[in-house]
């Protein structure tokens, strides 16, 4: 394992929250997340040909929202993961976000853009900060050159070095990005002086559970702690429905003659937005699969899932104009570049010979400042609860031994299914009956404690593993209708919440819940985690 496992075990490892849902039942069958994107072509260059063109996206509350996005004028050279990992996979005419860009490091990137937008929108550009960019055709801009209505622009540059960075419009931004003119780009990176990071699929579990992780190396950078085990991208965004109502009423708007960079007078401020979104949905919309079938235009969905003690890498992209403090419930989160800048400290790594130590911080909330990109690796162990997760006994005891930090990481036991297990809680009950009546030797049968304190959909084990959900069932049925909403011989694990910390963030226009609000589901090594939808 990398030394970042050792060295973010010592971090502290809040308690389970107070909005974590032991066993879960609703999500169940919820969809996973992952990065998808779209490639550009062969080994030393990548091109893409993408539209700005206006549609609508929808919103839970029904809503129709009129908005501008990129998207593929042509059919990408591929995706990764590609499509046959993902069913359903396209790149539509118009999305929000933007297509996810793919590259790898020292590949020359071209993107041509064409102008599809109405023509009292005018000019559109793309920016690409962090890139020493060059173009070809179009107009001359404020920022870079733009292409005008119904006419292209094209932009090149090299992937320089590996990470996550925003893309948008450099035009009029306080409308066009607000309109939903911007996406991502990865830079994974080369093999050269690649890292030896650990097999993705070494549990016996496992054996089945396809590699979604972007990086063929298996790292983000080019440093041995940052290996991952899998991978996801949120990208935060607002939007105030008023100024997309304005720019809906002025697309059939006929320009003076001679205005030929656009004639909509939309009022930007002041600015209310009623919609916080994550890669374009709102909650409880980004927990759909991606690709839905319902979204066509908001194509990424945000449902992170993991394996206890797993390096789970957050790609994470601020967009718009506010910022957004973003809180992963279950750990902090450990940033490992900004913009695609590697934070190293002055020392040399004392277990990676040749590299400086990561000198990140480790974040309780991932706050967002527009234009920003982070990325940063979640973990989570048990560490802390102060009970056996896993819901060992001496009948079921596969044994655990501590490493250095505490974690059974041993010789052999990385095919095992509690493999890093916290150790010093290993075989320690959290009590005695998890569920169940108490006996109150009167004429009246007391309500099921489960059921009274959390409601018919309870799904109360505090324990992962293939028979928590079977462990919880106390003497009334769950859910009501007699079933039990997680198969216990497969899924049975933790949703954590993770959400913006701004209250009115999680509502869908004032209402609660929605906003930026989704699950990460902690399962076993048991359970085989579907990446695919």
């Amino acid at each position: 394992m990398s030394q970042m496992n050792k060295t973010k075990s010592n971090s502290v490892v809040r308690l389970l929250p107070v909005l974590m849902v032991a066993v879960v039942v609703l999500l169940a069958a919820s969809a996973r997340a992952a990065a998808p994107g779209i490639t550009g072509g062969t080994a030393g260059t990548a091109t893409f040909d993408l539209t700005a063109k206006a549609s609508f996206i929808s919103q839970p509350d029904g809503a129709m929202v009129y908005s501008w996005g990129y998207g593929c004028n042509t059919a990408p050279a591929g995706f990764n993961p590609d499509s046959s990992k993902l069913p359903g996979a396209n790149c539509a005419d118009m999305q929000i976000p933007g297509p996810t860009l793919v590259v790898t490091e020292g590949q020359t990137v071209t993107v041509t853009l064409h102008n599809n937008l109405p023509a009292a929108a005018g000019n559109t550009s793309i920016l690409f900060p962090g890139f020493q960019v060059t173009t070809s055709g179009g107009l001359p801009g404020l920022l870079t050159q733009e292409a005008g209505n119904g006419s292209t622009v094209s932009y090149t540059f090299v992937a320089s070095t590996p990470g996550t960075r925003a893309y948008y419009s450099g035009t009029q931004a306080d409308l066009q990005v607000e309109m939903g003119l911007y996406g991502a780009v990865i830079v994974l990176p080369s093999t050269a002086n690649a890292p030896t990071c650990p097999v993705h699929n070494t549990h016996a579990e496992l054996a089945t559970e396809t590699d979604f992780r972007l990086s063929s190396t298996g790292a983000a950078f080019h440093h041995a702690d940052s290996c991952y085990d899998r991978e996801y991208l949120f990208q935060f965004s607002e939007m105030d429905p008023k100024i997309h109502r304005q720019a809906e009423e002025q697309a059939g708007k006929t320009c003076p003659v001679g205005v030929t960079t656009g004639c909509m007078d939309v009022v930007t401020e002041p600015y209310h937005p009623a919609y916080f979104m994550i890669n374009g949905r709102s909650m409880p919309d980004d927990m759909d699969p991606n690709y839905a079938a319902q979204y066509p235009h908001q194509p990424y969905n945000g449902n992170p899932h993991m394996h206890p003690g797993e390096m789970v890498l957050l790609r994470i992209v601020g967009t718009g104009r506010w910022q957004h403090p973003f809180h992963e419930h279950g750990n902090h989160v450990r940033v490992l570049a900004r913009d695609g800048n590697l934070l190293l400290s002055a020392s040399p790594d004392p277990n990676n010979a040749g590299v400086n130590a990561l000198a990140g911080p480790l974040l309780f909330t991932t706050t967002t400042t527009p234009g920003l990109a982070m990325d940063g690796i979640f973990y989570w162990t048990g560490k802390g609860l102060n009970w056996d997760v896993l819901a060992h006994n001496a009948g079921n005891d596969p044994g655990c031994t501590p490493d250095a930090n505490g974690y059974n990481t041993g010789a052999g036991v990385l095919t095992a299914s509690n493999y890093y297990e916290w150790c010093p809680d290993h075989l320690k009950a959290l009590e005695k009956a998890p569920a169940g009546d108490v006996g109150s030797g009167g004429p009246v049968t007391l309500p099921d404690a489960t059921i009274l304190a959390d409601g018919a959909w309870y799904g109360g084990s505090p324990y992962l593993g293939p028979n928590a959900a079977a462990r919880s069932v106390g003497v009334t049925p769950i859910p009501p209708s007699g079933t039990v909403g997680n198969d216990p011989g497969s899924e049975a694990g933790f949703a954590f919440m993770w959400h913006s910390h701004n209250e009115r963030e999680i509502t869908t226009n004032n209402i609660f819940p929605g906003g930026m609000m989704m699950m990460m589901l902690v399962d076993p090594r048991a359970f085989v985690i579907n990446e695919s939808n």
